[in-house]
């Protein structure tokens, strides 16, 4: 994976049709998806519970890009290799998820992966100034993690105006996820944000058989927020 801060648009497929994992994920790549999010959740660290390795395992082969997968459980190590060996390309641990989250860190990027860390919307920054040179994404959630479909939380905003002047010309992602729309996205694209998570707003309205909304949807997204990032410049 080669870095730059160019718009990305990754469809969650927590909100792909699950009987067809495969077609949807080629059908979403072929619309123009720029990476595939795998929302992993445990029931324990969120209300929730999703996906294991054996489910990234057995979609790897269909993905394309990039195979962006946001670990949700707590603990996280014990998990680190399992997900790596499944093909992830990046793993994301959650801040809040444990008490040694810079050794997560290490073990990731220890397994071949890129190391992601989210926060969730109550977390502040402030813990990150010993993390940044050991992240290659920081995930910022604009909704509490655990359901997919819920409504963007505003005060996220400056969060990810305050990160992205922290961060500087680090080689560092910032990925935003939940609520995003062709309403938020820019939103967030101002304020520094360049990889957009999205499920229901790219789903919506598509199938496998009949994939076209999918396009219209990631290039309504995609427009929106590289509008915004055209203003800055």
């Amino acid at each position: 994976m080669s870095f730059d801060r160019s718009i990305k648009i990754a469809p969650s497929i927590l909100s792909a049709d699950f009987a067809n994992f495969g077609q949807e994920i080629q059908a979403i790549e072929a619309e123009g998806a720029d990476w595939v999010h795998v929302d992993v959740m445990d029931g324990h660290f969120v209300p929730n519970l999703t996906f294991g390795p054996p489910l990234c395992a057995a979609i790897r082969p269909h993905i394309k890009t990039v195979m962006d997968v946001h670990l949700m459980i707590s603990p996280v190590d014990a998990y680190i290799d399992a997900f790596a060996g499944a093909g992830a390309d990046i793993l994301t641990a959650h801040l809040e998820a444990g008490p040694h989250i810079h050794r997560t860190l290490q073990a990731i990027r220890g397994a071949g992966c890129k190391a992601g860390l989210a926060l969730n919307p109550g977390t502040g920054i402030e813990d990150l100034d010993y993390l940044l040179d050991m992240v290659d994404l920081i995930c910022v959630m604009t909704v509490n993690p655990g359901f997919g479909g819920q409504k963007f939380i505003h005060s996220q905003i400056d969060k990810v105006r305050r990160l992205r002047a922290m961060i500087g010309d680090r080689p560092v992602h910032i990925e935003i996820d939940g609520g995003i729309t062709p309403e938020t996205a820019p939103l967030m694209a101002a304020a520094g944000a360049d990889v957009l998570v999205a499920g229901s707003a790219v789903f919506k309205g598509g199938s496998v058989a009949n994939p076209a909304p999918y396009g219209e949807n990631i290039r309504n997204i995609r427009a929106a927020a590289e509008a915004a990032t055209a203003t800055m410049a």
